[in-house]
């Protein structure tokens, strides 16, 4: 008998996964790839399927204090688009499960039913089954997402090369500077209940928290443009953690600029109010569900001066690490310290 105990705080997500499923090897023809990336990969005649799995759960990823049920089926779905999106897919179809106490009423299943309609609607994609069952802890939510690609279009984590530029979408850390704010509002309602919340000016990052888009445009943009990235990811876990992934499967380095890294002024400003670096809120807080991709030097003409993407860093070789350069031109060795869903709370 084995008496060693390894807390599960100590491997975090992807190193957990990466233990329970080291012996696990892919026997179907079908199965293109398994484990390790955005999607699962599947044999589909001339195309391919893609297959993402997420779950959320109430008290670790949401709190219904301030999450609207709408909202959350929403984000739900809208971050398992992001996933498709991430491999250079389109997402078809999806199902939905849910576990569910009975201090529910059938009236909040709806609300939360609604906000994953108007994601299908938003993203055209169908419902096509799913589960429910009861729950002694709360709400759950598990979404599995299927999409399609041509199999010559599918982008993976590992195909990133020494000088390829690394380019993120959109701008980056509002949805954890939205976390804060509500979280802040929180613990005021909490002390006095009478106190209101305030929220003025803070609409944009609080959005961004509770209501994220999936980036199905840059995948029509790359299309138009003729691009097709050497690696790809969607901005989940933070800058910081994606950019480590892949440089861990893609085998290189990578340089990332501070003064690159596109920050929206609003969360700039709630940063410095809460005594954050704007920068560092966009490396580890997450939940941007941004794009995050490698392109060939060559493809540099084809996305310069694109409003929706800017170049932040390159690839480097393996041996010359994982940096960040700061704007005094320091190169500071990045770490990702991003969402630990094991992490004890208490």
């Amino acid at each position: 008998m084995n008496d060693k105990r390894t807390e599960l705080e100590e491997l975090g997500e992807f190193g957990l996964i990466e233990k329970l499923t080291q012996k696990f090897e892919l026997n179907n023809s079908s199965s293109i790839h398994g484990v390790g990336d955005d999607c699962a990969v599947i044999e589909a005649g001339d195309k391919v399927k893609l297959v993402s799995t997420d779950m959320l759960i109430e008290g670790v990823h949401f709190n219904l204090m301030y999450v609207p049920l709408k909202h959350l089926g929403f984000k739900a779905v809208a971050s398992n688009i992001s996933d498709i999106c991430a491999m250079n897919g389109t997402a078809e179809q999806i199902t939905v499960s849910i576990a569910v106490s009975n201090r529910f009423p059938l009236e909040a299943l709806e609300e939360l039913y609604d906000g994953i309609h108007i994601a299908c609607e938003t993203y055209k994609v169908d419902l096509v089954g799913g589960d429910t069952t009861s729950s002694l802890s709360g709400l759950m939510i598990s979404i599995t997402a299927i999409g399609v690609a041509d199999k010559g279009d599918v982008v993976y984590r590992n195909g990133a090369k020494e000088y390829d530029l690394l380019v993120a979408t959109g701008d980056l850390g509002g949805a954890y500077l939205g976390l804060q704010v509500l979280e802040r509002e929180k613990e005021v309602y909490n002390a006095n209940p009478n106190i209101q919340p305030d929220l003025d000016g803070h609409d944009y990052i609080i959005q961004r928290q509770l209501k994220p888009e999936a980036r199905v445009d840059v995948v029509k943009y790359l299309s138009e443009l003729n691009v097709k990235p050497t690696s790809m990811i969607d901005i989940s876990d933070g800058l910081a953690s994606e950019i480590m992934h892949i440089c861990k499967q893609s085998k290189v380095g990578c340089h990332i600029y501070d003064e690159k890294i596109p920050i929206d002024a609003k969360t700039s400003m709630t940063a410095l109010d809460f005594n954050l670096d704007p920068s560092i809120c966009a490396l580890n807080g997450g939940e941007d569900y941004e794009l995050l991709f490698t392109v060939s030097q060559d493809d540099f003409d084809k996305i310069k001066g694109n409003p929706h993407m800017t170049v932040i860093g390159h690839m480097t070789n393996e041996k010359d690490g994982i940096y960040f350069i700061d704007k005094n031109g320091s190169a500071i060795e990045l770490a990702a310290q991003g969402w630990n869903h094991f992490k004890d709370r208490e």
